[in-house]
């Protein structure tokens, strides 16, 4: 049974809304008559976005440009919000990135930023923001990855923090299951977006991808059921994937995963 998540009237805040699913999120939530803050570093991308959503569906839109890699950007989203009398409903949490090769060749500070935004500002954001959203009837979105459901030799650090957000988001789901709060994790398998422009020039999607319309669009269905489920694969071949990992030997599913990042390395 259906119960949509009424919109209207509320504030949702979406980071990484310069590109990819994060501005998905933003237009499809705009669409649906959500104010929005969008979050990201580079300014002048979120205000033509902002224009855009204003002007396609009579929103306000606020732009704030904040690299949610520095320690206390949670607590610096957070007053700025306070600052301009915004209360958000719904949170989420989009940003992310990854980068891909032996863990023992990786460059420590690329990797402590990796941690920095995939896990400590997700969580840091949730917490400072959750308590806002338990007083509302939104969601709280934390994009996690097909990769949380297994081991991801070559992407090692990325996986194992959208393992993290994966397990974190429905933990916290069940927290608040009291509340009219919406609480999903959402793990895309391979999505065309500048994720793997990021990961690597050499780099390219190894499997079918969806595209960030699709994923979305399959998201806010999910959160728009009167119980949604702690956490979702877009894809049914993706499903089926994250379903396989947990059923078939652990080893066996950890080669299969090294195989499938070795293939996107390689293709031209």
């Amino acid at each position: 049974m259906s119960d949509p998540i009424e919109y209207r009237g509320t504030t949702a805040v979406v980071t990484g809304a310069s590109s990819g699913l994060g501005a998905e999120f933003a237009r499809r939530l705009a669409a649906r008559g959500a104010d929005v803050v969008l979050v990201a570093r580079r300014e002048e991308r979120l205000r033509d976005l902002a224009s855009e959503l204003e002007a396609s569906h009579r929103v306000t839109a606020t732009p704030i440009a904040l690299d949610l890699t520095l320690p206390d950007a949670a607590a610096q989203l957070r007053a700025e919000l306070e600052g301009r009398g915004i209360r958000p409903s719904t949170l989420v949490n989009n940003a992310g990135f990854g980068m891909h090769g032996a863990f023992v060749d990786s460059d420590a500070d690329e990797t402590a930023r990796l941690i920095q935004l995939n896990v400590t500002a997700l969580v840091a954001l949730t917490r400072e923001l959750l308590p806002q959203l338990l007083g509302g009837r939104g969601a709280l979105v934390n994009v996690a990855s097909n990769m949380a459901y297994q081991a991801s030799p070559g992407m090692a650090v990325y996986g194992a923090s959208k393992a993290f957000v994966l397990s974190f988001t429905e933990a916290v789901g069940h927290e608040v299951r009291d509340s009219d709060l919406r609480v999903l994790a959402v793990s895309p398998g391979a999505t065309r977006t500048e994720f793997f422009d990021v990961v690597g020039e050499r780099f390219d999607a190894p499997i079918r991808e969806m595209t960030v319309g699709q994923v979305v669009g399959a998201t806010l269905s999910r959160l728009d059921r009167s119980s949604p489920p702690p956490s979702f694969v877009p894809g049914w071949r993706n499903a089926l994937n994250a379903k396989m990992a947990g059923i078939v030997p652990r080893r066996m599913a950890i080669a299969v995963s090294a195989r499938t990042i070795e293939r996107g390395e390689r293709r031209d």
